[in-house]
């Protein structure tokens, strides 16, 4: 690993293979398992930093396409990388842009050398290579950077996934490459019209191979021969069966180094993230608390609570009364589902809040039980709690 940035192991459960730890970047420590909030364009919506900060986030994510076609990579490196143009002092994870791109379909045109795409802003055309990816990543100046991947599409036959995975492999060597250069070579971030802003970027390498385990080896013995700072699952909570996802985790999660964080892309719901930290996974990210929350969908320890029903009319409850957090603290479902009713904006600032408390909370309380050695126990109540349902 680079200078300043390293993951401590804190405890491992004894009866499954969850693990809490810290992760140290230049911006400070992530205590995991960690869930980070998703800031696409520099803002996890509805929420202020400030509120994120109560809230208890130790990390958040950003997206590299995005920003890179607005306000654009360099605009935020002349005000002087990501942390400072969003205020945000804690650590930053950017994605690749591999996702959002492939996402296009009928809008890119993909090569050896990377994908042309057009952009769904203007129209206007963009060419993103690994290279390029590594370049904005730089510019942001975020703590940890991910490889240029291909998101290998489901469902794929077996030959598209090997396809995909080996393509994916060239592009993380190429990302290392050129990552390298731009820190090492102050004539390389010139050509790139570019300051490095942080000199202790983390990268991390992507697994993919679709629902193939043996594929899901293969490429993972590819990226460990390459060395990364941390290795991520990708390619999952794409349209496959649930106990599909899992099973490539389980598979995926042991193999991977233990000195290394192990991340699992885009997952999930509150279920999800307990299973994969039994399955040793140490970071998490979705856009599902915030954007149930603007839907009127509340995470609760009772399992999915939809504001909108009129049964909550006259319910003078907190949206869930074993939640602290501030708006559990204060407002009622009645208040809470008048403002989602009416249009209000703060009905979707207070349901983004409680969703992203509860998400953060639970991994608070993932990291006591791991480190008390409870989390078996913790696992059984939890999923039980939200079986019981709202009634």
């Amino acid at each position: 690993m680079n200078g300043q940035f390293s993951l401590e192991r804190i405890a491992s459960d004894n009866t499954t293979s969850a693990r809490a730890g810290r992760i140290t970047t230049a911006h400070g420590s992530i205590d995991t398992p960690a869930f980070m909030p998703v800031g696409t364009q520099g803002s996890v919506k509805a929420l202020t930093q400030e509120m994120l900060e109560r809230a208890g986030a130790s990390i958040i994510l950003g997206n590299t396409y995005h920003l890179y076609l607005r306000p654009g990579h360099a605009t935020i490196n002349r005000l002087g990388g990501l942390h400072r143009f969003i205020s945000w002092e804690r650590p930053i994870l950017t994605d690749s842009g591999g996702f959002q791109v492939f996402s296009l379909t009928s809008l890119r045109k993909m090569s050896e050398e990377g994908v042309e795409f057009q952009s769904h802003i203007d129209g206007a055309s963009h060419f993103i290579s690994p290279e390029k990816s590594m370049e904005i990543q730089a510019a942001l100046g975020s703590d940890i950077v991910m490889a240029f991947d291909e998101c290998t599409p489901f469902p794929a036959t077996r030959d598209e996934a090997l396809a995909s995975l080996e393509l994916t492999q060239r592009w993380a060597r190429r990302s290392k490459q050129k990552l390298s250069e731009l820190h090492n070579d102050p004539t390389a971030a010139s050509n790139a019209g570019i300051t490095i802003v942080n000199q202790t970027q983390a990268l991390f390498g992507i697994n993919q191979g679709s629902t193939f385990l043996d594929l899901r080896e293969q490429s993972l013995e590819g990226l460990i021969e390459i060395g990364f700072d941390g290795y991520a699952i990708g390619g999952l909570s794409v349209g496959e069966e649930k106990g599909a996802m899992f099973e490539v985790v389980s598979h995926v999660a042991p193999r991977m180094p233990e000195d290394r964080p192990r991340y699992l892309m885009g997952v999930g719901t509150p279920e999800d993230i307990v299973e994969a930290v039994a399955l040793g996974v140490d970071m998490f990210d979705c856009v599902m608390p915030t954007r149930n929350a603007r839907n009127g969908q509340l995470f609760t320890s009772r399992g999915k609570l939809n504001i909108k029903n009129s049964r909550y009319r006259d319910d003078p409850q907190p949206l869930d009364d074993v939640c602290l957090c501030e708006v559990c603290r204060r407002y009622s479902r009645a208040y809470i589902r008048h403002l989602y009713m009416s249009g209000e904006i703060l009905g979707s600032v207070l349901t983004s809040i409680h969703n992203i408390s509860f998400y953060l909370d639970t991994m608070r309380v993932i990291r006591q039980s791991i480190e008390l050695g409870t989390f078996s126990e913790f696992r059984d109540s939890f999923l039980s709690g939200l079986a019981r349902g709202q009634d």
